[in-house]
């Protein structure tokens, strides 16, 4: 029983509005202000941010005035400023309106394409791409047995489906992955040269949109060329690798970090930290227990304790996916008989799952659980494959197929839903940015261009607040929105990221602590000289800083919340 084009363009539609969700309310001005739902007040903020510097053909990183920016894949903010030079679409419309389902769209369309081609079979590739799209942990299940809501996606610390817009860059990656694969097995198919250059290119450019996903590449392309050259099947895959490295060390930028210095060997840590965090699985005993045996020399007990931690940690990650094993079982006895893309997949997925098992990133130590994103996205193919040809032994039965459906769809998408319905479909969302302050960046966006200096985040007055959403950005995270919406680079902002990306903002922020907190001095003075700073951004709830007594400085605009102030240059 083969599925109709109608039925495969419902599934991709549904699942791009389910995944756009997550994105299309944000950055929309409400009664409150400008809203923003899950991380979009912090990673999406970020986002504009560099779209913003970049458009105004900066390489200055717009959040640590002075530096140009270092260690960070720039592909997808390239992207977004040309789409807005070209089009002259705000950013934050381009961000959060646009860009989201015309990328969950072509995920969607090329997962499926891509799935189609390999296993030439249309139930294959539609069971293939709904994974793609709903693919989701056992936290939600977890939660109800705890008489919790259904939420958990993140239990077991892997982000699930229904987030991968919330992720540009990851999505990006994502429909170059699918879009590569389907070109590369078509050119190596009817010989046709174009596309194997065009799929060349796509892996090659990998590593400046996600890098995570092009060390995955670049690992599994050369795996699998390595296994046609075994199999005698010629050196094409290799020249395919070969390319696409080239590729990526020509665009992977010469000042990111080697990754020996940004990975970090710390096995086990998500496996520790799953079972103790509060935020996570919360079974702080076991946890205890499996780093006690270790700290003792109690080998075999910790080797017990972390087996069943890792099973924990897969199985809760791949809910339903689990079945993709019976894809893997299948090809047991046939295991010569792989082909490279079936090589590839699975060293995709092994990879993903064994760096971060391994290693933790310097700055932020979870940063590497985004390896295992792509093993997630590659299980589920696998998963669907095999209950495309699950469901064909059943079909003289058709009251047995729609059971077995009903049954995977409904243990699949509680994580969707639960993460929709908690998180991104209420009225008030978790952040904002005021219409006060909004007028504020909308008057210094006009001003000449010039460094804002901005008051160091506080992370006790966030804590404080966090009962009353929607909390301002000020009082949310230390985020990069001052130069995300005046357009300007800012002193110091965003110290999140600037820790991921290796910045010394510890001592910058020393530096403006003493300036606001201290008595006004001639060394003051020489700070926001030295330093080139033109204006000074105040948040009246912060506190009064004595500002307007200080005649080296103008005030050119006052609201109820917010104050800017000019420095006078001579």
């Amino acid at each position: 029983m083969y599925l109709n084009n109608k039925q495969i363009f419902w599934l991709i539609f549904v699942g791009s509005l389910l995944w756009s969700l997550t994105m299309v309310k944000s950055g929309i001005i409400y009664s409150y202000g400008m809203g923003f739902w899950g991380p979009n007040g912090h990673d999406g903020v970020w986002h504009i941010a560099l779209a913003e510097s970049i458009s105004r053909n900066s390489w200055e990183i717009p959040i640590f005035a002075g530096e140009v920016i270092k260690n960070y894949h720039l592909g997808f903010d390239l992207i977004l400023s040309w789409l807005h030079k070209v089009t002259f679409i705000p950013i934050v419309v381009l961000y959060f309106q646009i860009l989201p389902p015309i990328l969950a769209f072509f995920i969607g369309f090329y997962s499926y394409k891509f799935i189609n081609y390999w296993t030439k079979d249309k139930n294959k590739a539609f069971w293939g791409t709904f994974f793609v799209y709903f693919g989701g942990s056992w936290g939600w299940l977890v939660n109800l047995l705890r008489g919790e809501k259904p939420l958990g996606e993140s239990m077991f610390w892997s982000q699930q489906s229904i987030s991968t817009l919330l992720n540009p860059p990851y999505a990006l990656s994502l429909l170059l992955i699918f879009s590569g694969l389907y070109y590369l097995l078509v050119g190596l198919d009817k010989k046709d040269k174009n596309k194997l250059v065009l799929a060349t290119f796509l892996f090659g450019i990998l590593v400046q949109i996600k890098v995570y996903a092009g060390i995955l590449m670049l690992i599994s392309l050369f795996v699998a060329s390595v296994w046609n050259i075994f199999k005698r099947e010629g050196f094409q895959i290799f020249k395919i690798f070969s390319g696409s490295l080239i590729i990526s060390l020509l665009v992977f930028s010469p000042l990111t970090k080697s990754l020996d210095k940004s990975l970090i060997y710390k096995p086990f840590w998500f496996l520790e930290t799953m079972m103790v965090f509060s935020d996570r699985l919360r079974w702080a005993k076991y946890g205890e227990a499996m780093v006690n045996y270790k700290f003792s020399g109690l080998w075999f007990k910790a080797f017990l304790a972390y087996f069943f931690a890792f099973l924990i940690f897969l199985i809760g990650n791949l809910g339903t996916r689990i079945i993709a094993l019976g894809w893997l079982w299948k090809k047991r006895k046939i295991f010569y008989s792989f082909q490279f893309i079936d090589v590839l997949v699975v060293s995709v997925i092994f990879t993903g799952i064994l760096i971060p098992t391994l290693f933790i990133q310097s700055g932020t130590s979870w940063n590497t659980i985004q390896f295992l994103y792509y093993s997630l996205t590659f299980v589920g193919i696998l998963a669907g494959i095999y209950f495309g040809g699950l469901i064909k032994k059943f079909e003289s039965n058709a009251s047995m197929i729609r059971i077995i459906k009903v049954g995977l769809v409904f243990l699949t998408i509680p994580t969707n839903l639960g993460t929709l319905y908690y998180h991104y479909l209420p009225k008030r969302p978790p952040a904002m940015i005021s219409k006060e302050e909004l007028a504020a960046l909308k008057y210094l966006s006009g001003e000449p261009y010039g460094i804002v200096l901005t008051q160091p985040f506080d992370k006790d007055k966030a804590n404080a607040a966090i009962q009353n959403p929607p909390r301002p950005l000020y009082l949310y995270e230390s985020t990069a929105y001052v130069s995300a919406f005046s357009g300007k680079p800012t002193y110091l902002e965003d110290q999140v990221n600037l820790e991921i990306t290796g910045y010394d903002w510890v001592s910058r922020r020393r530096v403006i602590e003493n300036y606001f907190f201290a008595k006004m001095s001639e060394d003051s003075l020489e700070f926001l000289l030295d330093n080139e700073i033109s204006y000074i951004y105040v948040v009246k709830n912060f506190g009064r800083f004595g500002f307007e007594k200080d005649e080296r400085l103008n005030k050119i605009f006052e609201n109820d919340e917010i104050e800017i102030y000019r420095v006078k240059k001579h």
